[in-house]
């Protein structure tokens, strides 16, 4: 059997059943195919799904297969799939479902790779087999039988103890997540048992009674302290400001399973909860480097180099893309700021408070903010009329970007009122083709290209756009950023802005607006207080 990879690991706990974990990722590569894009993409995607198929109905978990990009010339896409044999074939599918999910942000790269602790998949343009190790994969992708009478009469004849065999499993299932506590092991929570339940008692101690030297900040769900378990692992623990009503901890317990789901590289990940106590607790993974906005304006403004602000940039174009339409249930974060990513050891930005504006009341939002010349992050649609949608969340991301740029924050004429703010001074930067201007000073000029930078500056205006309907998907945004193309074809249009005096309060539906004609008046305030 042909190897492409060697992996070697060692563990103190038996884990030659296990298919993911944490440390599963992609590896895309750094050109891009020379065959028509979307065709190369289609084949690419065509081709994994099959191997995703294939493989686990394949004696010893591997196979290699091609397939041709339609209107190329000649050209084809090249992979491989191969599962551990340490697990079953259940296993192997569930590791290749992962596999497939993390390539697909890869096209349109030549080349790219997932790897897993049960599973290995790799694509690419360029051969790396030849045609006659390759296998013939339409067998193992049939869902049926050719021997249909045979299997109409092992149907009728199993039927009944199948059935009994699901209602033994359900009644086991059952029993056994009774006997089960899920309690303090950070290792303990899997994709597959949801959050971990920690005592108060426990957390308490972790965070030396909430203290003040322990607080890493503060936000609209709650304070968040850096915590030590007894394992030694250092956690980040936010106390929820929301009631204690019985609705509420329902709703808390049905939220966080949820979002304790909820896996991506680009999204801090919930460990664990706690429900029975005076307040409700979230564990989530500390993050080494703390928000991003520390950053770009704190104490540490100017530090990032383009490649790690470019990473930054990508890598939350991922996450946000993962919430909108990767995981099975739509998540609109609706609070995108340089707060909310945080950042890892390596200054990999990771999306913090998804899922939890879901936990709020009907009669209260999460945004309860002042902008002062500008809406801020918040879409217009949102903040003034609250129409809802994903796009709320590109809108926001767009902001964050030209932020990141320039190391200006967006609503910065609260400093200097005689300048324009960051959207509005980057859309005439824009207009007049010198958008360049917009780069921090920080950033040394040899470390990036230009045209890259405009090119993204303009990545972000399409995502500011006033129409929701103009900005693009966040999976959009993602293709757009990691190809070269010029978007001449694609050029964005003027983003909304407040020319006047303006002030809008908005109660639960309603709303109203006063306004003071003023040419030269760009001052604005926005209070929300409904959804």
């Amino acid at each position: 059997m042909l190897m492409f990879s060697t992996f070697y690991r060692y563990e103190r706990s038996d884990f030659y059943g296990e298919t993911t974990r944490d440390g599963r990722g992609e590896f895309c590569g750094n050109r891009n195919t020379s065959a028509p894009v979307t065709a190369f993409q289609s084949a690419v995607q065509g081709l994994l799904y099959e191997l995703q198929i294939a493989t686990p109905r394949i004696n010893g978990f591997f196979t290699a297969s091609k397939k041709e990009v339609t209107g190329a010339n000649n050209e084809s896409v090249y992979g491989i799939a191969q599962c551990v044999q340490t697990i079953d074939s259940t296993g192997c599918l569930a590791c290749m479902q992962v596999a497939f999910t993390n390539l697909q942000r890869c096209p349109p790269t030549a080349d790219g790779r997932a790897v897993d602790s049960g599973c290995f998949m790799r694509y690419s343009d360029k051969p790396f087999f030849t045609d006659n190790q390759t296998t013939n994969l339409e067998p193992f992708l049939k869902t049926g039988s050719s021997g249909k009478k045979k299997a109409l009469i092992g149907g009728v004849a199993g039927g009944v103890g199948l059935l009994l065999l699901i209602v033994v499993l359900i009644v086991w299932f059952k029993l056994s997540s009774r006997k089960t506590a899920n309690r303090g092991d950070i290792l303990g929570a899997t994709e597959l048992r949801g959050p971990t339940n920690y005592s108060y008692k426990d957390l308490k101690s972790a965070t030396k009674n909430f203290k003040e030297e322990n607080k890493l900040g503060e936000g609209g769900f709650g304070d968040v302290y850096k915590g030590t378990l007894k394992n030694g692992k250092i956690v980040a623990v936010k106390k929820l400001a929301l009631g204690q009503s019985r609705r509420a901890k329902a709703d808390f317990a049905s939220e966080v399973t949820l979002i304790s789901n909820v896996h991506h590289r680009n999204l801090v990940r919930l460990l664990g909860c706690c429900s029975k106590g005076p307040e409700l607790l979230l564990v989530y993974e500390y993050m080494a480097n703390s928000s991003l906005d520390r950053f770009l304006f704190g104490k540490r403004k100017g530090s990032l180099a383009w490649k790690q602000r470019l990473d930054v940039i990508i890598g939350t174009a991922q996450g946000l893309a993962y919430l909108h339409e990767q995981f099975h249930v739509c998540i609109i974060h609706r609070d995108i700021k340089p707060s909310n990513i945080l950042l890892d050891y390596d200054f990999q930005p990771k999306i913090a408070d998804f899922g939890l504006a879901r936990l709020l009341p009907d009669d209260q939002t999460h945004l309860s903010t002042k902008f002062a010349g500008t809406l801020g992050y918040t879409a217009p649609e949102y903040a003034i009329h609250g129409q809802l949608s994903e796009k709320v969340d590109t809108y926001s991301y767009g902001v964050v970007v030209l932020e990141i740029i320039s190391g200006r924050k967006s609503n910065e004429t609260i400093v200097d009122p005689d300048s324009d703010y960051l959207l509005k001074r980057a859309w005439r930067l824009y207009e007049n083709g010198s958008h360049l201007e917009l780069a921090d000073e920080s950033l040394d000029p040899n470390e990036y290209d230009s045209q890259e930078v405009k090119r993204i500056i303009e990545i972000a205006l399409m995502c500011t756009q006033s129409s929701p309907a103009l900005r693009p998907t966040m999976s959009d945004v993602v293709v757009l950023l990691k190809s070269k193309n010029s978007l001449e074809h694609t050029p964005p249009t003027r983003p909304p802005f407040i020319d006047h005096e303006e002030k809008v309060v908005i109660h639960g539906d309603k709303s109203t607006s006063t306004a003071s004609s003023s040419s030269n008046a760009t001052a604005s305030t926005t209070q929300v207080s409904g959804r």
